[in-house]
């Protein structure tokens, strides 16, 4: 499929409203930054949702960062779409010499091993390099993680995995009895690190699996409140164990 029309339509659009519109007129890249993290979000809700018109919709305004950002690239002589195109080009290319040279790898793990050594020769000098420090804490500690386990820095099984849980835990513990709060907030740290990397033993997302649970949350939090008007009451009104039976009654609804 030939995507050339539809995306010169693209870029003929952006390149009126940039000469036209006051407001596309003064974007830059630090203005669009922001801009750019909520539509990330946007796109991240709709794929949990699994709703593929709002997929559709949301990769459509990323492409238009794109554009937008390669066309400020290319106002300020830095790079133009071509460039941003052939880098990720020759960047798949290099980095998979499994299709594209003579290289033997036997599963996915292999090819991840030989993604970090390559990344490696090209000048970074870290294997956790490449995990950026404005990702979201949990996501984070996943690539951390992941990233370590390419060059065997690994447990060998999910027991292990969970008796360190399980010591964390009792660390945890032990600095509460304590209550000296800054080793309670390390400890608690530890914790939340060890029971990612559980959940990526059990092939468990952990940052989709908490979103999962939020929603739940809400949703049930939202029909407690609905339960409640219609009795004319307000949850603030009510004791712990009269909102405990709303939340039991939401549970039963929805089995």
């Amino acid at each position: 499929m030939n995507y050339s029309g539809s995306l010169e339509r693209l870029q003929n659009i952006l390149n009126e409203l940039r000469e036209k519109c006051p407001w596309d007129k003064k974007q830059t890249i630090h203005s669009l930054r922001t801009q750019t993290i909520e539509e990330l979000y946007e796109l991240t809700d709709v794929i949990i949702a699994e709703d593929w018109k709002g997929i559709k919709e949301e990769l459509g305004d990323l492409l238009l960062h794109i554009l937008f950002y390669s066309k400020i690239g290319a106002e300020q002589g830095q790079f133009t779409l071509n460039d941003v195109i052939a880098s990720v080009s020759n960047k798949l290319v290099a980095r998979h010499p499994h299709i594209y040279d003579h290289v033997s790898v036997t599963d996915d793990q292999e090819v991840k091993q030989n993604w970090e050594k390559i990344k490696l020769k090209e000048g970074r000098k870290s294997v956790l390099s490449g995990v950026p420090n404005a990702l979201p804490a949990m996501v984070k500690a996943v690539r951390l993680q992941d990233k370590a386990r390419q060059v065997g820095f690994e447990w060998d099984n999910k027991e292990q995995v969970y008796a360190k849980v399980e010591e964390e835990m009792q660390e945890l513990k032990e600095a509460l009895a304590e209550k000296t709060q800054d080793a309670v907030t390390e400890e608690f740290g530890d914790l939340l690190f060890s029971l990612v990397n559980y959940a990526r033993f059990i092939d468990v997302d952990p940052e989709s699996a908490l979103e999962r649970t939020n929603r739940k949350f809400k949703s049930r939090f939202e029909q407690m409140e609905v339960l409640a008007e219609a009795r004319q009451q307000k949850l603030h009104d009510l004791s712990l164990e009269e909102m405990d039976a709303l939340w039991n009654q939401v549970k039963l609804q929805e089995r």
